[in-house]
């Protein structure tokens, strides 16, 4: 009995283990970044990179994201509860003036959100850094970002979206369809679990 319990474990931690490094396969972040574990999140061919720091409750995170150079992605906590209501949000799009990459954090207070309410603002936990940048030649944005978990839970939920429509210069609005209503995960980052 304990040696089949103790082969399953290792079965688990193993299967784990190859579903963390082969989403990474190929990917490398600019500065010589690197991240101790990642996930492919179940919809719109995004995957989070992160390391998880439990001596001070932080976590570094890299959220990649397909989209054209005129387009917008996102990836946000919600310490609240699952889903858009309560995220606070990182999104990163083309600036106006230079047409370079930018991000600015963002809570998301309602699904009635109107441009005005998407501004840069303080979030809900701490962030000591972001940053956003964009890669023409494989067409992906890349959100780099320094937070305190809120709680100090390992298991946060997660949003993340992306879009190519505008208002008054800010990302605004995004498909219905069932991969951008779907685009919701609970992250343990202490297992890499998603749930």
């Amino acid at each position: 009995m304990k040696l089949t319990v103790f082969l399953l474990v290792l079965l688990f931690l193993q299967q784990q283990s190859e579903a963390q490094s082969s989403c990474g396969d190929g990917v490398s972040f600019s500065g010589g970044r690197s991240y101790g574990s990642c996930a492919r999140l179940p919809y719109l061919d995004a995957t989070l990179f992160w390391s998880y720091h439990p001596s001070n409750g932080t976590l570094d995170v890299a959220y990649r994201a397909p989209q054209s150079a005129n387009g917008w992605v996102s990836w946000a906590i919600n310490p609240t509860g699952r889903g858009m209501v309560g995220a606070n949000s990182f999104l990163a799009y083309p600036d106006a003036a230079t047409g370079s990459a930018t991000v600015i954090t963002t809570q998301l207070r309602t699904y009635d959100v109107t441009p005005s309410d998407i501004r840069d603002e303080e979030l809900t936990f701490a962030v000591y850094r972001r940053e956003a940048e964009y890669s023409g030649a494989d067409g992906y944005y890349t959100i780099y970002a320094s937070v305190e978990l809120p709680g100090n839970r390992t298991t946060q939920n997660t949003v993340w979206q992306e879009a190519t429509t505008f208002a008054g210069g800010v990302p605004y609005g995004h498909p219905l369809d069932h991969d951008h209503l779907s685009s919701l995960a609970s992250l343990d980052f202490l297992t890499g679990e998603l749930a």
